[in-house]
């Protein structure tokens, strides 16, 4: 009996295989390695045969691929992968094969995508002149006594059928096109295909030894995949309208095509998802009913040669309105072969409203069938929630967890649309929600694993695993402030020693990286690259409130974890930074006002005191606590409170107010002695951390309503800004967290959340309930009036509706 392979060793048997020669006459056998010029967009099928006289219980194996890969087994899908992740740091799935398998005869077919340059979610390895700049697979493991192992018995093949759409720059995000009339009907097990021997690929480089089988340069040690499985339902549109136009450009991209297809005259010719009708040129709109994310499939009866261009929208177009965000962000080609057409999409994308053009020869009858999106979300499991007798609030606590769900792929996304980039500062929001509204906080972690990817200098890329980080250039400091705190929250909320030993060196750097640019008096100031902080317009350059704010907490939270620990010089060294920092800090104060300022320019302090220049001070820790309700006076007066953003507003993206602020000219239309400018959604949860620190949660759910905009039309998603950007922006989603962090009142009494602390929100609703998880479990309350009942899985700190502390074992109990 031949043992298993071993699925978790570090060596593996396969070898790298890859389609096509190994080198041609002119290429060099050995290199230094690097990153050499894009490389050709394709995808390659890799095929082997197994033939077995029973199927086994179970028949494990393990594979990865650069790009991406799609196995099949008799031509069922098993499973796609790997996770996005840096091309050194790659992860391999296991998969299981022996729900597919049959006695007899059985096809393993893996479909291999290699994008060639960097997109939004994937970059290219520095390749040494043999492997690193070409489509790899490795797959092994033990299929009852059969070994299956990558090598040159394995066949392979490319499919011209697909490739990328031309002259389209869509936030990095691939625009797929599919020829069916060059892709045979069989392809998932094999039956069609120009089969070829596949190569095996051996590391060149000195030292090298020509290695084929992992560990191996570019790759090294491959990492067994960190997260679950993307999963979903399966959606149809809820409505569609079919017309008959005529005067589509006869060439261009399906942006394009689309684009002008908007302001063509047109004839009805239905109203159904499907329709059955002639062209030329049918175009179609369907409406998901809500925006979606996963992959489309679309059935087809039509002649060979017949186009149909997808154009994929989160929001339906506004007519005269020339913003970035009207236009079809994503899409996708299909020509039909004219027999047993359905296009089945390898790209994931999100949106609402599908506009379907179909274009066929004068006279010809298409049958346009059913369209379909297969969700692929990370799922929020468990049974975490919240309601209560204000149906509104219900609501915003279920639009965030959708929100993020949307976001929630194989990584932190912005949107699911526009560009699907895992941005290092965005995802503190989306890790908060999965911390209060899943049980399965494996993303969570992943989210500040991936983005542990620091600069030679100590900072992180503004996004990672994509074409951001592989440029090398400019990046946002504070988004790395904001890591820190997610790594401060899974401090706080787990009790994995090691993991946070992994990440705090790298939250060390960061905060070290602002050293040059601290005062004599501790402040910070001059900070060079795109400090964002938050969409709003706030004041950032010279001496500044709100960046001295953000690395003071920052610091706090290093300290806070050295010495959980044990590193108390490190705690000893933050708390001395933040010590001075609070001293310099009263340069921000303005007394008469009751507030702190966002900076001081030129040696004098400007007006502007920004909702998150107040916020922020009390976060941090900087201002006194005697101060506190004057600045919540200030910050949460809604007479005063107004919406200002550099980059947009009046309903979109402003390419002058970007223009101007490229040129260093921030105009301010507001009265800044008068006026406050209201956070965005995203740096809103730090609004709402001030306010609940200041003992204002009542401020919190009011503040909280406004995000009750975004939910009208069908939308149950929240949005990137306030009355513009995308309609669904995982950044937005902080009413989730603070309905069960501030009102639920569930949070950890101490790091590692041995101890829960529940300090409900007595009042502010009537009758309220739910459950937040733990790692043992769930907390779950109810409270009606004064009337409490908590079933926690630990120990609990209560807080009474008079302020009294009840210290509580685990289990259930009524007060």
């Amino acid at each position: 009996m031949i043992a298993p392979i071993d699925l978790g060793a570090t060596s593996w048997t396969a070898h790298w295989i890859s389609h096509g020669p190994v080198s041609g006459p002119d290429d060099p056998i050995v290199g230094l390695g690097g990153h050499d010029a894009d490389a050709p967009f394709g995808r390659y099928l890799f095929a082997t045969d197994l033939v077995l006289d029973e199927v086994p219980v179970s028949a494990p194996v393990r594979l990865t691929a650069d790009s991406r890969y799609v196995l099949y087994c008799n031509g069922h899908e098993v499973g796609r992968g790997p996770a996005r992740s840096q091309p050194r740091r790659m992860q391999y799935d296991v998969r299981d094969l022996a729900p597919y398998l049959r006695e007899g005869d059985n096809s393993v077919v893996v479909l291999v995508t290699y994008y060639g340059a960097a997109n939004s979610f994937w970059a290219p390895a520095a390749g040494n002149p043999v492997i690193g700049r070409r489509p790899v697979l490795v797959l092994e493991g033990s299929v009852g006594p059969v070994e299956l192992r990558t090598d040159d018995s394995w066949r392979s093949a490319p499919m011209p059928a697909w490739s990328l759409a031309d002259g389209i720059a869509h936030a990095g995000v691939p625009v797929e096109v599919v020829d069916a009339t060059a892709l045979p009907v069989g392809w998932r097990t094999g039956e069609g295909i120009g089969w070829e021997q596949a190569s095996i690929l051996g590391a060149a480089h000195p030292g090298s030894l020509a290695r084929s089988t992992p560990p191996t340069d570019p790759y090294g040690s491959l990492i067994r995949r960190a997260i679950g499985d993307l999963d979903g339902e399966t959606v149809s549109p809820t409505t569609g309208r079919w017309t008959r136009v005529d005067g589509v450009p006869p060439e261009g991209n399906v942006i394009d095509r689309g684009t002008a297809v908007l302001d063509l005259p047109a004839e009805p010719v239905g109203g159904s998802p499907t329709v059955t009708a002639t062209g030329p040129v049918l175009h179609g709109v369907l409406d998901m009913g809500r925006v979606v994310a996963g992959l489309v499939s679309l059935e087809l009866e039509a002649p060979a040669g017949t186009r149909v261009d997808l154009h994929y929208r989160e929001a339906a177009p506004r007519p005269g309105v020339a913003d970035p965000m009207s236009l079809p962000m994503t899409g996708a080609t299909y020509v039909a072969r004219g027999r047993d057409d359905r296009f089945e999409a390898l790209e994931v994308n999100g949106f609402r409203y599908v506009h379907v053009l179909v274009e066929s020869a004068p006279g010809e009858e298409v049958a346009v069938g059913e369209l379909t999106v297969r969700e692929t979300l990370y799922p929020l499991v468990g049974d975490a929630a919240f309601e209560s007798d204000d149906p509104e609030l219900d609501r915003l606590w279920r639009a965030g967890v959708r929100t993020v769900a949307l976001n929630s792929q194989d990584a932190f996304t912005d949107c699911p649309t526009r560009e699907q980039r895992a941005w290092v500062g965005d995802g503190v929001v989306h890790q908060m929600v999965h911390l209060a509204a899943s049980t399965d906080w494996r993303l969570a972690w992943r989210y500040l694993d991936l983005g542990n990817s620091p600069r030679a200098d100590g900072i992180l890329p503004m996004s990672v695993a994509g074409e951001t980080e592989r440029g090398g250039g400019f990046t946002i400091p504070d988004w790395s402030l904001y890591w820190i705190r997610g790594v401060y929250e899974m401090h706080r909320h787990s009790d994995d020693l090691e993991a946070l030993r992994a990440l705090l060196p790298t939250a060390e750097r960061i905060v070290r990286w602002y050293l040059p640019y601290v005062t004599d008096d501790g402040v910070v100031a001059d900070v060079p690259e795109w400090n964002l902080v938050d969409w709003s317009s706030v004041f950032l350059n010279g001496r500044s409130s709100l960046l001295t704010s953000l690395w003071a907490a920052a610091l706090g939270h290093v300290a806070e974890i050295a010495e959980r620990l044990g590193n108390d010089g490190t705690a000893a060294w933050a708390r001395g930074l933040v010590a001075r920092a609070g001293e310099g800090f009263e340069q921000f104060w303005d007394a008469e006002r009751g507030t702190y300022v966002d900076h001081v320019l030129d040696g004098e302090r400007r007006d502007s005191a920004s909702q998150l220049a107040g916020a922020l001070a009390i976060v941090s820790g900087l201002a006194p606590e005697e101060r506190w309700p004057s600045i919540v006076a200030w910050i949460a007066d809604p007479d005063r409170v107004v919406e200002r953003s550099w980059i947009g507003g009046d309903g979109g993206y402003s390419a002058e107010k970007i223009l101007d602020q490229m040129r260093g000219v921030q105009r301010i239309d507001w009265d800044a002695r008068e006026e406050v400018v209201s956070a965005q959604p995203f740096a809103s949860f730090l609004v709402h951390d001030a306010l609940a620190r200041a003992g204002r949660v009542d401020l919190v759910v009011r503040n909280m309503r406004r995000w009750s905009v975004y939910l009208a039309d069908g939308y149950d998603t929240f949005g990137e800004c306030w009355g513009w950007g995308t309609p669904v922006h995982g950044w937005s989603s902080t009413p989730t967290r603070d309905l069960s962090r501030y009102v639920l009142g569930v949070s950890p009494a101490q790091p590692g959340f041995a101890t829960a602390r529940v300090a409900p929100a007595y009042g502010v609703v009537a009758r309220f309930g739910g459950a937040v998880p733990c790692p043992g479990g769930l907390v779950s309350v109810e409270v009606d009036g004064e009337r409490i009942t908590v079933d926690s899985p630990i120990p609990v700190e209560l807080v009474g509706a008079d302020g009294t502390v009840h210290r509580l074992a685990a289990g259930r109990h009524t007060r």
